[in-house]
């Protein structure tokens, strides 16, 4: 069973991130599995708070859970042309303390995608997210591109994908990944 961890990058309840996130995991191919987790509850990065509380509760959680999956899905939305402070923030806390980078991070297999209301979906927060997923030294897989463009006609009120077509290519990306982190055969840590 091949084991991906999602993370939506959005707080919002109504998110076209969060439910292009969860009709990913009702998409997902054959034996294999996308476990939906959130960036809720974690607050914003202080070094003092670090130094003085340590890692907080809810990121150490998610550290737990990306380190027991195979990979990892981040689902980005764009804000100002790029990545989202609190999507930002949360990966901050995830590679705390910089000992942790290697566990977390270090090898894991990582894709991105994205839903934007405008017509160019998530691409310049997709092309921002290279930088500091390199930084982590994660296996980002490249092979594929998700960039969901007019969200809101995209998705039916209840958070459903309206569009087969769209449904198709996200059928198709996950495919691709999933085979991806198979021939990586990296074990479950």
């Amino acid at each position: 069973m091949t084991k991906l961890v999602g993370i939506s990058g959005s707080l919002r309840k109504g998110s076209f991130n969060s439910a292009l996130l969860r009709s990913a995991a009702g998409l997902m191919p054959e034996d294999s599995e996308l476990v939906v987790d959130t960036i809720r509850g974690i607050p914003l990065y202080d070094a003092d708070v670090e130094v003085e509380e340590g890692i907080p509760e809810r990121v150490a959680e998610l550290k737990e859970a990306i380190v027991a999956a195979d990979g990892l899905l981040l689902v980005t939305p764009e804000y100002n042309n790029s990545i989202p402070g609190v999507f930002k923030n949360a990966i901050d806390w995830l590679s705390r303390p910089d000992s942790d980078i290697k566990r977390v991070f270090g090898g894991r297999p990582v894709a991105v995608i994205g839903a934007s209301p405008g017509n160019f979906g998530t691409i310049l927060s997709q092309n921002a997210w290279l930088p500091v997923l390199r930084t982590l030294r994660t296996d980002f897989w490249a092979e594929g591109r998700l960039m969901v463009s007019r969200a809101p006609t995209v998705f039916n009120e209840d958070g459903t994908i309206a569009e087969l077509k769209i449904e198709e290519q996200l059928r198709k990306y996950l495919e691709g990944f999933v085979a991806y982190v198979r021939r990586r055969n990296v074990p479950t840590r």
